[in-house]
């Protein structure tokens, strides 16, 4: 199967970032994303997604959020991009497993990011986060 792109721009809105379970269910419909694949994509891109709405783009709805997903093969590689200041992740030295951090609201979008995906980094200034699932 040849690789396949797809794009998403939001506003920076909780309603946009409700619609991302959908958009990975029509994905999944559209393309052979099994249900390993498309549970982990929806979590992540979630997340991604969140992060760039609220801490990126400071949830100022004039300010998108551009996603976009390449499906191939052996992998889902997922691009997240926001118009806010960036982020730099050595300026953020919390940890979210720590005891006094537990029960904080925020704080494990990234963490989570790191764990489940097989590769993650930032990109443009900390603007944008790019994450792979391997299939």
């Amino acid at each position: 199967m040849a690789d396949q792109s797809y794009q998403l721009t939001l506003q920076s809105t909780y309603e946009e970032a409700e619609s991302i379970p959908e958009f990975v269910e029509d994905l999944q419909k559209k393309t052979d994303l099994d249900e390993d694949t498309s549970g982990k994509l929806m979590l992540l891109l979630s997340e991604a997604v969140t992060n760039a709405i609220v801490h990126g783009n400071g949830e100022d709805p004039e300010k998108k959020v551009e996603v976009e997903i390449k499906i191939k093969p052996d992998s889902v590689i997922t691009t997240v991009e926001d118009e806010g200041e960036g982020y730099n992740p050595d300026e953020d030295p919390e940890n979210p497993l720590d005891e006094d951090n537990l029960l904080k609201e925020g704080g494990r979008g990234v963490f989570l990011i790191q764990e489940i995906s097989d590769e993650m980094e930032y990109f443009n200034e900390g603007r944008g986060i790019k994450f792979v699932i391997l299939r």
